[in-house]
């Protein structure tokens, strides 16, 4: 006869470790954002690119009443460093708009509490500049956007209830152009994504962990199943001031969690200030064989304008 023991190990092999863990996430909302960090940073993969020649990212900013602000680029994160001080480094060259030749570096550390580095490649000095790490509620790359939205925010900087679960409730947003206002940068951009509706997610509410963010809190929908931010609401003294959702895409691995985004859009009611960087789907690699050059500074001064 067996052992109640070997029945118990038996009970939990035949149930799966990956329906035990999403157990334990339904409960915790501390244990459902450092998954969503883990999506967000790409873990599941070596590195990722996004942008090619012919199909770079792009990178949109509409004011009311102004045309839109296009900015073209590429993107390199690479996650692979094991061991050591260095987590991670993340690449962007601009290739069109305001920004054309800057170069940016950034390395993110195994120390949590020392902050990522910033290295700016400027193309009208023909040097690098390091710069100390940005406030989280500045702008990226010109948009609406910003540096906490793309690179800084983490998990243990919030603190984070879970409010419950619920289908997600309708399709994402996307930045709408009238036919006379696209570009050949423009001209492929995507049309909303419901593919989102209805699917179950986790509810977050997530309050910064320092007073002096721009935001109080945020509400965030969670696949819960590969555990994809699909849309974040923030608040400023209890009203809604930007909204961002991202359209996820499988990477088809083992990790349910091994996503990549086609496109991020962002408005503000208040002043209806949008945003949406995207790209086409063919244009995202990831686990490429790259020299770790790629993510150097030597690499930033080869950029030609």
């Amino acid at each position: 006869m067996k052992s109640p023991h070997l029945l118990i190990a038996i009970l939990i092999c035949g149930l799966g470790l990956s329906a035990i863990a999403r157990e334990a996430t339904r409960l915790d909302g501390n244990v459902i954002a450092r998954n969503v960090e883990h999506v967000n940073r790409f873990q599941a993969v070596r590195n990722i690119s996004y942008g090619k020649a012919k199909s770079p990212l792009t990178l949109v900013r509409r004011l009311p009443g102004q045309a839109p602000r296009i900015n073209t680029l590429e993107r390199q994160r690479k996650n692979d460093y094991g061991p050591g001080e260095v987590a991670a480094r993340d690449r962007v060259v601009f290739h069109s708009g305001q920004l054309r030749g800057t170069g940016i570096l950034v390395t993110d550390y195994e120390n949590l509490q020392r902050g990522s580095s910033y290295v700016v490649w400027l193309p009208n000095l023909r040097k690098l500049r390091r710069f100390a790490q940005p406030d989280q509620s500045d702008a990226w790359g010109g948009s609406n956007f910003t540096y906490g939205d793309v690179y800084l925010r983490r998990a243990h900087d919030e603190t984070h209830e879970l409010l419950g679960e619920e289908p997600f409730p309708d399709c994402l947003g996307a930045l709408q152009l009238a036919v006379d206002e696209k570009t050949r940068y423009t001209k492929g951009m995507p049309e909303p994504s419901c593919t989102p509706r209805g699917r179950m997610t986790y509810k977050l509410k997530s309050r910064p962990r320092e007073a002096d963010t721009d935001y109080d809190y945020r509400i965030v929908w969670v696949d819960r199943e590969s555990f994809a931010d699909y849309r974040s609401e923030f608040y400023k003294g209890g009203r809604l001031f930007k909204r961002i959702d991202k359209d996820w895409r499988s990477m088809d691995l083992d990790d349910p969690r091994g996503l990549f985004w086609a496109y991020w859009y962002a408005i503000s009611p208040g002043d209806g200030n949008q945003g949406m960087a995207f790209i086409d789907p063919r244009a995202v690699s990831w686990n490429d064989d790259l020299h770790e050059d790629f993510w150097s500074e030597s690499n930033l001064r080869r950029i030609k304008r």
